[in-house]
């Protein structure tokens, strides 16, 4: 019985007590995805305004997940090759020690300032 008064209390399809379409946990309709549904499908909101919401009870009290109409959802956008050539510059410059100027094969601790070596944190 508590879980039906549980899920009543969250079932609100008609936004009558939410501002928008409110469903239980994993009783969302189908048409409708979370943001991490549609990045796992390759697409994204776009802009759209968020269709309905899923509510539960978690951690720390009532949980919420927007979800969002997967007709009107959009492809993902990649990045362009000059973008992802300067990530891939900024990420090797973490990776390189001022004082040696060796690049390493993990990123510089911004504590030291420099290699583990340098530091003298490795023997």
């Amino acid at each position: 019985m508590l879980a039906t008064r549980y899920r009543a209390a969250f079932l609100d399809p008609d936004a009558l007590r939410h501002s928008v379409p409110t469903y239980p946990w994993k009783s969302a309709p189908a048409g409708l995805a979370t943001r991490r549904q549609l990045r796992a499908e390759g697409l994204r909101p776009g802009g759209q305004d968020i269709a309905a919401q899923v509510l539960w009870r978690g951690i720390g009290g009532v949980r919420t997940a927007y979800l969002y109409r997967v007709a009107l959802a959009l492809p993902k956008r990649t990045a362009p090759p000059a973008q992802l050539a300067a990530i891939g510059e900024a990420l090797r410059a973490r990776r390189t020690c001022s004082t040696c100027r060796t690049e390493r094969t993990y990123y510089i601790p911004r504590k030291f300032g420099e290699c583990l070596t340098c530091a003298g944190m490795e023997s």
